[in-house]
């Protein structure tokens, strides 16, 4: 673990001793009472730890060494307090501190090859997290008691968690009066709207409650600082040469992007002060500081302060009004911004601009303007070809519908949808059993009938025989309408293309309705392609002008198409408005199939590439304008 290299490297190691055992040490009689009383005197947290470990160790029977690991800041666990002699060599009990602060728990610890010692460690566990350790070595030839030991030591550590406790509210009660103190002042700052109002708010309160001559708060920019609010000053002259010393400071604490105090806090020595050192003397104030305002990352302001009493700005002073700057920093930046001027924004944007332009670095700023403006002056010198672009769907030139002849059922089905077939080719049957039967009644049906005739005939009946006669041209008509449903009751496909539409494959044994659709035939020799132009560009569509056609299910090649109609009747479609085109295309390859969907375009001439980029554009605004404007 870590801390075992720590402790390695801590204040225990003093000086080269093994694991023999020192004589055993006495305490004399009014110890106690010396020990007892350096411990509650004790003021510092250094005394306090060597007195406590004292008393434990009196209290231990055989206690002959024993070390207090604390922990440090860093997470380093170095030596608090050393008994007998803080400057021994205790190195030899950190084995024992290693093993009970890993484990988390009090343990006796053996060395090896020595049988009258053991090493008693307990860990200082507070709210689950080990602040450090203390270890006894014990001599078991007085024959101690080491888990009363080990108890002792369990009793004994709540002090010192009462040590760490109460550290730990001093710090939590000086971070939670310093979060009051700067929630306070923003909240004040927040109940005003306009800027100028909140920062003076600001500033008197601080002011007030810090017991400031004067306080000052001033706003970053591009070149420098501007003073924004005075204390207990409505307004102030800009040229006034209080008001230089103070922007002079402010631009000394924000270059340094730190805090800068007259005279230095602690930990604030080594900035630069000659400024607020000038402020001092030209107005007489006893201390000076200031504090950086920060937004996302950036110094957004300075807060300087001014005292005349002989209180210094000390650290906790200069830490509470850190907190302050880093709440105030966001809300008077965002107020700012808010009530400036559009002019002005935009007058600081354009600055900006120019400067990166035209002003001194920023290679990469002018490298892209350069290019821009060279990219503009190509597209709008270019010209280039200028096409409408509109969804496009093939159709067959001619598209045949192929209907049932009779009422029948579905015998067979042999092709479907986006099959290819011959001329002649059979689709699919309807069931002619019925029919089969009705021919053989009407065949019979004729023969009895001639056989009439014939009779009627030789009895020189011709009454009869007239009669019979039409009887006989009635049953050849039946039988040769019933044979031509027979021809019939084979679906076959008129000519050579591809079945556009129809499958019969799952109504198998289903009634089919006479003159309801089977199937839809297209021919493949033959198509047309129908766009979908809208209104905006139909103007610019006229008969005969050449394109192309770009298929999504045969994108690696365009196909050449001829404009034949335009069609002046518009359709709705997708909230806009489409004129439907027709156009001639060739396929040679014989790859098209109808139905297929893509994008066409239609050639109509040549213009600029910046008016044909943005002449969609263009038009909207004009009709936008047209609109609106009065």
């Amino acid at each position: 673990m870590a801390w075992q290299s720590n402790i390695a490297q801590s204040n225990i190691a003093q000086g080269d001793i093994g694991l023999a055992e020192p004589a055993p040490r006495t305490v004399q009689p009014n110890a106690d009472a010396v020990l007892w009383a350096t411990f509650a005197g004790a003021q510092q947290a250094s005394d306090f730890c060597r007195s406590w470990l004292a008393i434990q160790c009196s209290m231990i029977q055989g206690a002959v060494d024993a070390l207090l690991l604390l922990e440090e800041p860093d997470g380093r666990y170095k030596m608090a307090a050393g008994w007998p002699d803080p400057g021994r060599d205790l190195t030899y009990l950190a084995a024992a501190a290693q093993r009970a602060l890993t484990e988390r728990r009090g343990l006796i610890h053996r060395p090896e090859g020595c049988n009258d010692s053991a090493h008693v460690a307990y860990p200082i566990d507070v709210g689950g997290r080990m602040h450090g350790v203390v270890v006894v070595h014990v001599n078991l030839e007085k024959r101690p008691d080491l888990q009363v030991i080990l108890r002792q030591l369990l009793w004994g550590v709540g002090w010192l968690e009462t040590l760490f406790r109460r550290r730990q509210a001093e710090n939590d009660g000086t971070q939670l009066a310093r979060t009051t103190f700067a929630m306070d002042i923003l909240a004040g700052a927040s109940e005003q709207r306009a800027f100028h109002a909140s920062a003076l708010d600001v500033a008197n309160e601080l002011a007030n409650r810090l017991d400031c001559r004067r306080v000052s708060i001033g706003l970053a920019r591009d070149n420098g600082i501007r003073l924004a609010v005075i204390s207990h000053s409505a307004v102030f002259q800009e040229k006034a040469h209080v008001v230089a010393a103070i922007e002079n400071a402010m631009e000394e604490a924000l270059d340094q992007s730190a805090s800068v105090t007259v005279p230095p806090a602690p930990g604030a020595e080594r900035h630069i002060s000659l400024a607020h050192r000038d402020l001092a003397r030209q107005f007489g104030a006893n201390s000076v500081a200031s504090v950086v305002m920060a937004s996302a990352g950036r110094p957004v302001g300075v807060i300087t302060l001014e005292r005349d009493n002989v209180d210094a700005f000390d650290a906790r002073t200069l830490h509470l009004l850190e907190a302050v700057a880093v709440l105030l920093g966001p809300l008077l930046e965002m107020k700012a911004d808010t009530q400036r001027l559009i002019a002005g924004k935009i007058v600081d944007k354009t600055s900006s601009g120019l400067r990166a332009v035209f002003g001194p670095g920023r290679p990469a700023v002018k490298l892209a303007v350069v290019m821009a403006v060279a990219a503009l002056a190509f597209v709008s010198l270019m010209r280039g070809e200028f096409r409408v672009s509109a969804k496009a769907v093939v159709e067959g030139a001619v598209q045949r519908a192929i209907v049932a002849p009779f009422d029948g059922f579905i015998a067979t089905a042999a092709a479907r949808a986006g099959d290819v077939v011959s001329e002649g080719q059979v689709l699919a049957t309807l069931d002619d059993r019925d029919l089969g039967l009705e021919a053989v009644r009407w065949r019979s049906e004729l023969e009895q009938q001639i056989l009439k005739y014939n009779d009627a005939l030789g009895k020189h009946d011709r009454s009869a025989a007239r009669v019979l006669g039409a009887l006989i041209e009635q049953a050849k008509a039946q039988l040769a309408l019933v044979e031509d449903k027979l021809a019939r009751a084979k679906i076959a496909a008129p000519f050579a293309g591809v079945v556009v539409s129809g499958d019969l494959s799952q109504l198998l044994g289903s009634p089919m309705e006479k003159g309801k659709m089977m199937f839809e035939l297209a021919p493949l020799d033959a198509f047309r392609v129908i766009l979908q132009v809208d209104e905006r560009d139909i103007l610019f569509v006229s008969k005969d002008q050449p394109g192309q056609l770009l298929l999504t299910g045969l994108s690696g090649a365009a196909f050449p198409l001829k404009v034949k109609t335009v069609t002046p009747v518009a359709t709705a479609a997708d909230g806009r408005n489409y004129f439907r085109v027709e156009a001639q295309v060739d396929d040679p390859e014989k790859r098209l199939r109808p139905g297929m969907e893509g994008i066409g375009k239609v050639v109509v001439g040549d213009g600029s590439l910046i008016w044909i980029w943005t002449r969609s554009l263009v038009d909207w605004a004009r009709i936008t304008l047209w609109k609106w404007w009065p």
